[in-house]
């Protein structure tokens, strides 16, 4: 079994966990998971991110708005997360950026909201996690503008766009997607990508791996992520899981 696991993004906050969160997580060692942080999606799932880095030592939170929550935020809601950033153990403003495959907040609106947060990362020195689909020009616009360090999550772009996240620094975040059958464009992705600027994630309770696709997801599950990204790789998985837990150390600028 593969051990030493980062899972870079994760939100054990959602309610599809209420009914084992804590068994759950407790069972994580054994499943070769070291570490995880758990992302923020508003205001109310980021203090509960920080509650949970609170209350297990292998957790760190993230805290943000979500575009598709762009358009519910009060007016102090940068000054409720800088509060909340101020906890020893929010590593990243997240997860913060564009969706225009739903668009549940108008578009402007997600990125004046998207833009005010890489503002917020910036004054407080964190780095962003960084949600984009179907949005990859407005996505890459404002991080060439503000120029953030961090994690663009679950990618779901080209190999240009993947260029254009690795000239600007950042590292790129791959689920069980890399495990679909029709994932070709993930897959070339993930054989341009170097391996110093991979992280694995599941952004559970979704984007479960092959076999487990349609099952909610959880950190066990990244032994499949790891084993096929370590197939392209041509590597051993153990070595994809060290390298890739450096690698999310480095971006949460952890240790």
């Amino acid at each position: 079994m593969i051990q030493n696991i980062f899972d870079s993004h994760a939100h054990y906050d959602d309610r599809k966990f209420d009914g084992d969160r804590e068994e759950l997580l407790l069972s994580l060692r054994d499943s070769g998971v070291r570490l995880l942080t758990n992302i923020g999606s508003n205001l109310q799932s980021s203090a509960r991110s920080v509650e949970l880095s609170r209350r297990y030592d292998f957790i760190y939170a993230a805290v943000g708005v979500h575009p598709h929550d762009a358009i519910d935020v009060p007016e102090d809601y940068l000054e409720q997360l800088e509060q909340m950033a101020k906890e020893q153990k929010v590593v990243a403003i997240g997860e913060i950026g564009l969706d225009y495959y739903y668009d549940f907040s108008p578009r402007e609106m997600q990125k004046i909201v998207f833009e005010q947060q890489l503002r917020l990362a910036k004054k407080l020195g964190l780095p962003v996690v960084i949600h984009s689909r179907d949005a990859a020009a407005d996505t890459m616009e404002l991080l060439k503008k503000r120029r953030p360090k961090g994690i663009v999550h679950c990618f779901s772009g080209s190999t240009e766009t993947a260029k254009e996240v690795l000239k600007l620094g950042m590292y790129i975040g791959f689920t069980g997607v890399v495990t679909f059958k029709n994932a070709r464009k993930t897959l070339e992705v993930v054989e341009m990508v170097p391996l110093d600027r991979m992280l694995v994630e599941t952004d559970c309770p979704y984007m479960a791996p092959e076999p487990f696709r349609g099952k909610r997801c959880d950190s066990a599950m990244l032994q499949k992520t790891i084993e096929k990204i370590a197939e392209i790789k041509g590597i051993s998985p153990q070595e994809v899981a060290d390298i890739t837990n450096r690698n999310a150390c480095r971006a949460y600028e952890i240790g």
